[in-house]
This record gives C-alpha cells, sequence and structure tokens, in this order.
C-alpha cells in the first residue's frame, strides 16, 4: 500500500520542480539579453585657462591684500586666504589682474610675488583709469594740540640772604655799693658778725 502511494508523490514532486526551472529561465533569458537602445553621452571638460593660488610660503600671512589697481597705494577691495584660487585674466608688471566678483567692474589686482600662476601666462592689460589712490591719513593738528603736554620749565632755587644776626648785649647791674666798690651784702654780713661778737664778749663779762 505504501510503495503504490509512493511513486505517485516522487513524481508530482518531480513535475513540481521541472514547472518551477522553466519558468524562471525566460525571465533571467529576457533580462541578460536587453541591450540599451539609446546613445550614453560622453561628458568632456573644457580647458579653465589660467588661475592663481595664493601661495603659503611668499604670503606675509594667512590672507593677501586684494587691490583695485596694480599698486600698493591703491584702494584695497578684499583679501584672498592662503591656498584660494582666483581666475587670472591679465598681468601688469609685477601684478596679476583676476575675477573677483563684487567690486565695480569684477576685476581686481593682486600682487605676482604672492601668487602661483597656472593654466599658462596671461595677457599683459592696461590699468584701470578709475583706480583711486588710497588716501594718507592726516592728524588734525586742532585736535592733536589738545593731546600735546608742554612741560612747563621748572624753577631754580632762589637764595635770600637772611637778616643779620643781632647779638643781644647786657648791661652791667648796678647795685648798691659801699665806698671803695664794695658790695652792701659783705658790709651787712660783716657789721652782723660783728654785733654777734659783741653780743658773746658782752654775755661772758657779765657772768
Amino acid at each position: 500500500m505504501e510503495n503504490r502511494w509512493l511513486k505517485p508523490i516522487v513524481i508530482l514532486i518531480i513535475s513540481c520542480l521541472i514547472l518551477g526551472f522553466t519558468m524562471l529561465l525566460p525571465v533571467s533569458a529576457a533580462i541578460t539579453g536587453q541591450q540599451p537602445t539609446v546613445d550614453i553621452p560622453t561628458v568632456t571638460s573644457s580647458p579653465r585657462g589660467a588661475y592663481v593660488v595664493v601661495n603659503a610660503a611668499t604670503a606675509d600671512a594667512d590672507s593677501i591684500n586684494v587691490r583695485a589697481g596694480p599698486s600698493p597705494l591703491t584702494e584695497k577691495v578684499g583679501v584672498l586666504l592662503v591656498g584660494q584660487e582666483a581666475n587670472a585674466v591679465g598681468r601688469y608688471g609685477d601684478w596679476i589682474q583676476i575675477e573677483y566678483p563684487g567690486v565695480p567692474g569684477g576685476k581686481a589686482w593682486v600682487f605676482g610675488n604672492l601668487v602661483t600662476l597656472f593654466g599658462g601666462d596671461v595677457p599683459v592689460v592696461e590699468p584701470p583709469a578709475t583706480s583711486t589712490p588710497q588716501t594718507t591719513k592726516t592728524i588734525d593738528p586742532t585736535l592733536a594740540a589738545q593731546f600735546i603736554i608742554t612741560a612747563q620749565p621748572s624753577r631754580l632755587p632762589t637764595f635770600t640772604e637772611p637778616a643779620p644776626l643781632s647779638i643781644p648785649t647786657f648791661a652791667p647791674e648796678t647795685g648798691a655799693t659801699a665806698p671803695g666798690n664794695i658790695p652792701m651784702g659783705f658790709v651787712i654780713i660783716g657789721l652782723g658778725a660783728l654785733g654777734i661778737f659783741i653780743g658773746l664778749i658782752s654775755l661772758i663779762q657779765g657772768r
């Protein structure tokens, strides 16, 4: 009994597997056989042209000045950082004209020794006629005078002669004196002593 059902079951499984593979094969063949019907465009780059890069070895700081004309006396219109690039359009002496958006005409100048030029040389151009020299700062003399302190000369000490020294003089004391310039004190003492002596003698004789 078991052998009778085993054979149909095996045949059914094999049939399902064959049917499954048959359904998958056309799909994969269609996918692998599909080819593009349009042309893929080729991307081509156009040459950039001349440009400058701020050279870190020659720049004095982290940036360089961008000026309105090819002179250090012209107005400063901006800066370029070290490593920054800009398209170069011309040259005048040691200065290179670059594209610099945001300024009149969209062009400005950098000193050639501070940048490195790539992409070939650039033509010589005339400097702009409207380049304004950088104004020199002046000091208002009236304002500066308020902050200038003038040292007053010190006066030398003057010598004033002192008043003449007055030495007091003392007059000799004139008291009562006896004849011969004997002070009266000695005369009184002498008379007192004489009286005492006479009194003693009288006392002795009375005994």
